[in-house]
């Protein structure tokens, strides 16, 4: 009768970015194992939080198939003399263990059918367990005490069950168990396993959501909530989401609120600490405009949220005093007189300066005008704003957050009087950023986006820097992907 398989890997805290990546390639590795093995299942279901990897396997069968596998011998012709066999059809049926009389005649050769039993799975899973977590990989991996494994981080226990039966083997010291762990604080002691059906909500019982998509979705609707009832609307990002996701076990969602003067900085210049730097996410009233709010989401339950909340916001206005200072400062310097401080600033080994690249950039861009058929009425507008394009990089908000290199460029030209076509293209300049992004839509951010990213790609492919099928460190791809689109 089929068994439910579990295997939990209980660690340290993993880095919430490798999460997704490792329980794709757990479920991949269980399932190519157990194929390899020949042992029939069912639905393969991975789980995860910061501390553990798992993998549920449904129906797996208790003993493996039987291995049929057909040996090719010596041809008819040799095999066989006056119907009787020869030395060659004796010698092979030897070589393969069977009888000369077991041999089977096909397409003119002989062949050895060779028939393995299967074994019982529980004999199997001591050694295809520790093969399925020796396959998994990281970006990065450690040792740790004197245990020669490399891991994500320092294994703590080990979970293995075949239906009731524990699977026992030892790993980096670590005999495997029916033993898990609840949230490292609200649940700190041992929880018994009895079988696989029950491990999720006894988890649950102690803190843990281990289902990373009903995890990820309580959060949203607990931030969704909570946003509507501060009478705004939160804003989603998706892979900020599933930062959090995997920053968590148990979620629980707070507010906290900062000092409205600083609405007058740029929106990007307060969301971007927010959401960057410290995980949290903005919050818009119905006419669009940010709102002095945030969202963010402890590891816990709703004991002294008030003392969390003060902590969070502490941390946000120190956040936010910065951009202040930085975007006052910033703009003691018109953009255009930045321009020179490119000079300070390496483009790339051996090609000159950012300040070389304005000079080309302008040349450049005028050339893709040109050839795009733009009116002449543009060009003023096109070398204005290859000028300024990269001026916002020597800039103290910049440096602080590089996220925000264009758009900071465009409240910056505005603030020192440049043409609102400009400072736009300013920021379009560098669009499309990823997949899915928006296009220039300015004849100036257009010519200068394109006049950009042909230097780029130039630029490196004369250093040969060239992109391969796993590297491509300069993104050359995803820019010339961009020329095609904006073309």
């Amino acid at each position: 009768m089929p068994k439910d398989l579990l295997l939990e890997i209980g660690t340290e805290e993993m880095p919430a970015k490798f999460m997704p990546g490792a329980l794709v390639d757990l479920a991949a590795a269980a399932e190519r194992k157990l194929a390899d093995a020949r042992i029939n299942h069912g639905e393969i279901r991975t789980l995860g939080t910061p501390r553990r990897l798992a993998v549920w396997v449904q129906d797996v069968a208790e003993r493996q198939d039987d291995l049929v596998a057909e040996k090719k011998g010596p041809s008819l012709k040799a095999a066989y003399a006056g119907g009787e066999p020869t030395r060659a059809a004796e010698g092979f049926a030897r070589s393969q263990g069977i009888d000369v009389a077991q041999l089977v005649a096909k397409d003119g050769y002989v062949y050895a059918v060779l028939r393995e039993p299967g074994r019982p799975v529980n004999e199997i899973l001591p050694t295809l367990l520790p093969e399925i977590i020796f396959s998994l990989e990281f970006p990065k991996s450690m040792r740790w005490g004197n245990q020669e494994i490399r891991f994500v981080r320092p294994i703590h226990w080990l979970l293995a069950l075949f239906g009731k039966e524990i699977v026992s083997f030892t790993l980096a010291g670590i005999t495997s168990g029916n033993v898990t762990y609840g949230h490292r604080f609200l649940s700190p002691g041992p929880i018994e396993i009895r079988w696989p059906k029950e491990y999720i909500n006894m988890l649950a019982d102690n803190f843990v959501m281990v289902d990373p998509q009903t995890r990820k979705e309580t959060i949203r609707a607990q931030i969704q909530t909570l946003a509507e009832s501060l009478g705004g609307k939160a804003e989603f990002n998706e892979e900020l989401l599933e930062e959090v996701t995997f920053l968590v076990e148990y979620p629980t969602a707070l507010y906290g609120s900062f000092d409205p003067a600083y609405l007058e900085l740029p929106p990007e210049a307060i969301v971007t600490p927010m959401r960057e730097h410290q995980r949290y996410f903005p919050v818009y009233a119905s006419n669009g405009r940010l709102m002095p709010v945030f969202i963010t989401v402890r590891n816990g339950d709703a004991a002294y949220l008030e003392n969390v909340r003060r902590g969070n916001e502490r941390v946000l206005k120190a956040r936010l005093a910065d951009a202040r200072f930085f975007f006052e400062e910033d703009q003691k310097v018109p953009l255009s007189e930045r321009v020179e401080r490119l000079k300070s600033i390496i483009f790339q080994e051996g090609l000159g300066t950012l300040y070389d690249k304005a000079i080309r950039l302008q040349r450049l861009a005028l050339v893709v005008a040109e050839a795009a058929g733009m009116p002449a009425s543009f060009v003023p507008q096109i070398e204005r704003a290859a000028w300024l394009a990269k001026a916002d990089l020597t800039t103290a908000m910049v440096y602080e957050f590089p996220e925000l290199q264009g758009i900071m460029g465009r409240h910056y030209a505005l603030a020192s009087g440049e043409e609102a076509e400009v400072a736009e293209a300013v920021f379009e300049h560098y669009l499309p950023r990823f997949a899915g992004d928006n296009l220039p839509k300015t004849p100036a951010g257009k010519a200068v986006a394109v006049a950009d990213k042909l230097d780029n790609i130039v630029a490196t492919f004369s250093r040969g820097l060239i992109p391969t099928g796993s590297q491509d460190p300069y993104a050359l791809r995803r820019q010339a992907l961009g020329i095609v689109n904006i073309l």
